[in-house]
């Protein structure tokens, strides 16, 4: 089973289902299954200014932040690697980690890209769930 937290702000007008959508067809395209979990959570230009430079060291606020909880291998080789951890939680549910997303960046890029505020959270979303996948960009 596929487990996708969305959190957000009453004040943003988002579709969870439309999130969990895009994730789980992230999923799909590269194959992922079993039992997962993935955060998504939109917050505001403070929220996120507040964590990037807690975790980032950036003094700045950033469209996108994910933090992957575990490395993404197969699931057939999981197991406690030292000084790491558990790669798969006892309760054999591999929570990969979790995706922030600043609804004031979402605004401001869709309006530079010429796009509407859905796609470009969707792209973000899209985004995320790779980086979460360890599939990263230069």
């Amino acid at each position: 089973m596929i487990s996708i937290i969305v959190n957000s702000d009453p004040r943003y007008p988002i579709s969870k289902l439309g999130i969990q959508a895009t994730v789980l067809e992230v999923l799909k395209q590269h194959r992922v299954h079993g039992n997962l979990e993935i955060g998504v959570t939109i917050v505001g230009d403070r929220k996120m200014h507040e964590i990037n430079k807690k975790f980032r060291g950036k003094d700045s606020t950033a469209n996108i932040l994910t933090f992957a909880l575990e490395d993404p291998v197969s699931s057939d080789n999981l197991l406690h690697v030292r000084n790491q951890g558990f790669v798969k939680y006892p309760d054999k549910v591999l929570c990969l980690g979790d995706i922030l997303i600043s609804w004031n960046q979402i605004l401001k890029d869709a309006a530079i890209e010429g796009v509407s505020v859905e796609e470009e959270l969707r792209f973000l979303v899209e985004h995320g769930t790779r980086h979460l996948l360890g599939i990263h960009h230069d």
